[in-house]
């Protein structure tokens, strides 16, 4: 396999030195097709999302297959316009000038995702290196095995492999990928992972995107809609079994409304996955047997205000809120990535702030979620804290938007993608003075005259 990935990026290297790929028309036409195939295999997309994770198909289709093809549509209307070259104002010191910019791709990109959405975040930056010009090797996670599976049936049944591959495997193909020279590296994934793919990209100074997570906490403030609140909490950290990046991670809530929210998170959950959400068929799995024991160890001997039940044989974890939880805790300690939910209160906004500040040493996290009406508690909350992205009174849907990037800062992550943001991520400006031979200013010239000094000082200031 070390022979043959050398070989793929080599074959990727040769065909876009030929030119093909940098064609608008070229990825338009790319583009539909994808389309196209993504539509006619819905199905078993989401027979292998069931497969991996448990999904129904009303969530796959949500949150992976329905968000994948909104960004192709959005991306293939703009595609166009985003390739062409934009001039740029000349400066006066330059005169006579013209400036402009020119997108071009960066080369031979890998694409590195995870499990737990393993189509979306496989697709969604695909169509950001493909629309940009560029070629790519893509490297779905091993774990999420039926998905890659057809993952790979479709790149295959749309793009030759010397523009777009897929290399399946684990540990071992993504040493030997991460060996190799890349003109760009997405990745997509826990932060230790991260730290490794920024660590080998640096030997071939290789731009990275990295979209990493942390511990995103969820807010709610006194002067919140409590039902509507717990009804959008339940939603995004209990989707996907709580396995998402952006889910929220724990709840801070104000002293005064904590009883009263958590009997409307008790309805809701009720409500959405019934009283034994074990035998619910539309409630996702846990990934793996060592995830599972590694979720279930963080509910130890805590509170349980709600679920708590396991079961190993359907590797399922019942939604969960654990009652006051400290800092100190091992649920704290961590990004939980799994469906607990453990509940901090406090008194004032600006203790809320504090207590954020304090999880994980300060670590900036990929989102934060705020439930107010109260502008002074909004306007604190946004300017005191340093997040990846979030919502004012709702949870995670500030991702599924092609108008604004999505990302992280800090140990969150780097980088931006979605929509504009996809195509700039996997595009290089090139600036182009173009000077004019009719006319040459002896301003800049030696030797160093005091006329010309005055003259700098004029054009330059």
């Amino acid at each position: 396999m070390n022979c043959r990935i050398e070989e793929l990026v080599n074959k990727q290297r040769a065909y876009f030195e030929t030119g093909a790929t940098k064609k608008p028309e070229t990825r338009l036409q790319a583009l539909i097709r994808l389309k196209l195939s993504i539509q006619s295999h819905e199905s078993e997309i989401l027979e292998a999302l069931k497969q991996d994770l448990g999904k129904s198909a009303f969530e796959s289709y949500m949150a992976e297959i329905g968000m994948v093809l909104s960004e192709l549509s959005y991306i293939r209307k703009h595609l166009t316009a985003w390739a062409r070259p934009r001039k740029r104002p000349a400066p006066l010191a330059q005169f006579p000038s013209s400036c402009q910019v020119i997108p071009e791709p960066y080369g031979v990109t890998l694409i590195m995702a995870p499990w737990n959405y393993p189509f979306m975040l496989c697709m969604d930056p695909l169509i950001g290196a493909v629309a940009a010009g560029n070629c790519c090797i893509l490297k779905p996670a091993n774990y999420s095995a039926a998905t890659s599976a057809v993952i790979r049936k479709i790149v295959t049944e749309v793009f030759p492999e010397e523009y777009v591959a897929v290399v399946e495997g684990g540990r071992e193909e993504n040493a030997e990928l991460l060996n190799q020279k890349f003109d760009y590296i997405f990745f997509t994934g826990s932060r230790r992972v991260g730290q490794l793919v920024l660590e080998r990209a640096a030997v071939h100074v290789t731009p990275v995107s990295l979209e990493l997570g942390g511990k995103s906490p969820c807010i709610v403030d006194l002067s919140a809609n409590l039902k509507m609140a717990a009804k959008r909490i339940v939603f995004g950290k209990f989707l996907n079994a709580g396995q998402t990046c952006v889910a929220p991670d724990y709840l801070l809530v104000h002293r005064e409304v904590k009883e009263e929210l958590l009997r409307w998170i008790r309805l809701y959950i009720r409500r959405m996955y019934g009283a034994h959400p074990l035998y619910n068929e539309n409630y996702p799995k846990i990934i793996t047997e060592a995830h599972f024991d590694r979720v279930c160890g963080l509910m130890e001997g805590k509170d349980i205000f709600l679920g708590g039940q396991s079961s190993r044989e359907k590797q399922k974890i019942a939604p969960t809120v654990l009652d006051h939880a400290e800092l100190t805790d091992p649920v704290m300690q961590e990004e939980i990535f799994g469906p607990v939910l453990p509940v901090l209160t406090y008194k004032t906004v600006d203790e809320a702030i504090a207590i954020q500040k304090k999880v994980l040493n300060g670590a900036k996290p990929l989102a934060l979620y705020l439930f107010a009406r109260d502008k002074t508690c909004i306007r604190k909350v946004l300017e005191q804290i340093s997040f990846g992205g979030g919502c004012i009174n709702d949870t995670i849907v500030h991702l599924a938007t092609s108008h604004m990037g999505f990302g992280g800062v800090g140990d969150s992550g780097m980088g931006s993608y979605h929509g504009k943001l996809s195509f700039d991520t996997f595009t290089h400006e090139k600036s182009i003075l173009k000077k004019s031979n009719f006319l040459d200013l002896p301003v800049r010239y030696q030797p160093a005259q005091v006329w010309k000094m005055k003259a700098l000082r004029i054009f330059m200031k």
